[in-house]
């Protein structure tokens, strides 16, 4: 055991996961790889899970980092105006598609969405919210509440009254073999009957992820959050899009997740790739909504000169860059290469992903069930084959990885060339010949 792993373990809370049975320390990094204290490379496929969506060392971002840190103002808080906070509210509320939207900036994806239930609840005067499945939406007491994975949740107390739909679970016996249209149907029908069972007078909200990070990039089919916003909004209730590892051109098909699905939300959450490191989350929603509450409110941290420089460059950098359209190219070349290597992969159970957004899930070949086992040892192979990926899904064996947007095709390639290797190692660990 390395030193630092020692101290790390005595004063580090237990339920802290590291990865690797051999954990790294990562000590410097340039454009998509990253070194660790032993002075080994890697291609990051995980990005710090999602938030350098850039890379790193962005002369772009540390450019203006080192701006604002020259002025001497590092923190004011909110009571006083913030330049770079309104010039980044005014990108993102155009950017959102929400009508007179409003922004309000956080630290986290967890503060975020904490937000939206509140604006979501007190809007509605009803503590009733929708969420889905296999969700997770960050580990404060109501974001734990909101979360489908029972691998995230410590308890089943909760601030909210909270039914879970069904729209990411195409692998429960029942809806097998179903087409998109079908099992949209049947979702529908599901969202309709619980609204007719299981509540009791209004319900505040639906929040979704429009791909489960957590839950191992698990989706809906492009048009179930429509089809569910048209219920929705027949009894009033709001809907949030939970975008914080969505955003921002992530998917290539959308700049965000849930313009798959061809919907505008009332609410959008974000946080992780928008600061490249640095700690930023917000909520941006209808102006009418964001008003609404009545009492003082601010957040003492959120929309910090230092985050709002790093953000502002952050997007600034995405939109020059159509990194996008990069996405899209990139992560067809990985989406496609998987596809075309799993069918001889017995191991394989499923590849599934939208852009620079992909996974691959592993299973025991002779009974077909979830294997954490095979995807620990996915983790080790590629750690030893120079790759950083991220694991997770509802059952622990999907492989999740989401480099940054700035991926070359050269990468690309590389990338999927120890993926691939990978699983060839371990496929003839535990196929007989």
């Amino acid at each position: 055991m390395s030193d630092l792993l020692a101290r790390h373990r005595a004063v580090m809370p237990n339920w802290l996961a590291l990865y690797y049975n051999e954990p790294i320390e990562i000590v410097g990094g340039k454009g998509n790889r990253v070194v660790d204290a032993s002075g080994k490379s890697y291609l990051d496929f995980f990005a710090g899970i999602l938030t350098n969506m850039i890379g790193y060392d962005v002369p772009e971002v540390r450019e203006a980092v080192e701006r604002q840190l020259a002025t001497g103002v590092v923190h004011t808080s909110t009571v006083y105006l913030l330049r770079g906070q309104v010039e980044l509210a005014e990108k993102i509320a155009k950017l959102s598609g929400i009508k007179d939207a409003k922004v309000f900036f956080t630290n986290s994806g967890t503060e975020a969405n904490e937000t939206a239930l509140l604006l979501a609840t007190y809007a509605r005067k009803s503590d009733q919210v929708f969420a889905m499945r296999q969700s997770y939406h960050g580990r404060s007491f109501g974001t734990v509440g909101v979360t489908g994975n029972r691998a995230w949740k410590n308890n089943s107390l909760s601030p909210l009254n909270v039914h879970f739909l069904h729209g990411a679970d195409r692998h429960l016996t029942q809806f097998r073999g179903l087409s998109d249209a079908d099992y949209i149907k049947v979702c529908v029908d599901d969202l309709r009957h619980v609204l007719a069972t299981s509540v009791g007078g209004d319900v505040a909200a639906l929040i979704a992820e429009p791909i489960q990070g957590v839950g191992g990039f698990t989706m809906a089919p492009d048009g179930l959050f429509a089809a569910y916003k048209e219920v929705l909004d027949e009894q009033g209730i709001l809907f949030v899009s939970d975008e914080v590892q969505t955003g921002w051109g992530r998917t290539g098909s959308a700049f965000f997740g849930i313009q798959n699905h061809g919907v505008t939300p009332d609410m959008m959450t974000f946080a992780k790739g928008l600061g490249n490191g640095f700690a930023v989350g917000g909520v941006v929603a209808r102006g009418d909504l964001m008003d609404n509450l009545h009492a003082v409110g601010l957040a003492t941290f959120g929309g910090n000169p230092i985050s709002m420089a790093a953000a502002n460059a952050t997007l600034d950098y995405v939109l020059d860059h159509d990194l996008q359209a990069n996405a899209a190219r990139t992560g067809a070349l990985i989406i496609d290469g998987l596809r075309e290597a799993a069918p001889r992969l017995p191991i394989v159970g499923d590849v599934r992903g939208k852009g620079l957004m992909f996974a691959v899930e592993l299973v025991d070949p002779a009974t077909g069930e979830p294997s954490p086992a095979l995807a620990a040892r996915f983790m080790e192979e590629t750690k030893k084959a120079g790759l950083l990926a991220g694991k997770g899904g509802l059952y622990g064996n999907v492989l999740r990885m989401a480099p940054p947007l700035t991926l070359t095709p050269d990468e690309a390639a590389e990338g999927l060339g120890i993926i691939v290797n990978a699983l060839e190692v371990i496929n003839a660990e535990v196929v007989p010949s």
